[in-house]
């Protein structure tokens, strides 16, 4: 990997290529359209020269000049201020508070117990698909209230809930309805170029979108 230092006037993205949090983030990048380099690596071996900026080695950070983020909601929320166009936050100030906190949300009760789904033991994982697959069926009506997730229009939720809804069938969870209230909004999602180009090799073969 080429020195980190001598190309910050590059925007680098540095992702784990199966990190659902490093997906939000890529997918921001891609929807938006913005000219970056993304580079993957192993979180769990990170390289020295990205240590060296991000002692953490968490996935993902986010590096443009001085600048170096790493935490995926915040590096989110730069991308769509720094790169305004299309915007994926509500312009108005109510409307944005609203949003950061539906998000905070799904971090709290979805992204968590994916968490425990990925990585905890046997049968912590089976409880917390069984409480994610619950949770998220009780929201059916929500997602097929409107073509996005508490929205008419795209925005930043949609980010944040796409990469966790790909990975639902890789892990075996079939969140399936009589009415496929939330397979068609996933399907909304997937079908978008962002999100197709926000694919890592990695997660293309995790599953295919649900049917």
């Amino acid at each position: 990997m080429a020195n980190i230092i001598t190309r910050k006037s590059v925007m680098t993205l540095f992702s784990s290529p199966t990190c659902p949090m490093s997906h939000c983030a890529r997918f921001v990048l891609h929807e938006k359209s913005i000219t970056a380099d993304i580079e993957y690596y192993d979180p769990n071996d990170p390289p020295e020269d990205l240590l060296e900026l991000n002692p953490t080695g968490v996935s993902p950070t986010l590096i443009e000049r001085d600048l170096v983020l790493y935490d995926s909601r915040i590096i989110m929320e730069y991308l769509d201020e720094r790169f305004p166009h299309p915007p994926l936050h509500q312009m108005d100030p109510v409307s944005r508070a609203t949003a950061r906190m539906l998000i905070r949300r799904i971090d709290q009760d979805w992204y968590q117990l994916l968490d425990e789904i990925l990585y905890s033991g046997e049968k912590k994982s089976a409880r917390a698909k069984k409480l994610l697959r619950e949770s998220l069926l009780s929201s059916a009506s929500i997602f097929a209230a409107r073509p996005f997730f508490m929205n008419d229009e795209f925005s930043l939720i949609d980010c944040v809930i796409g990469p966790l809804l790909w990975r639902l069938p890789d892990l075996g969870i079939d969140i399936n309805t009589p009415n496929e209230e939330i397979t068609q909004y996933a399907q909304r999602i997937f079908k978008r170029t962002g999100f197709k180009r926000s694919l890592s090799e990695a997660e293309k073969e995790m599953a295919e979108a649900p049917r």
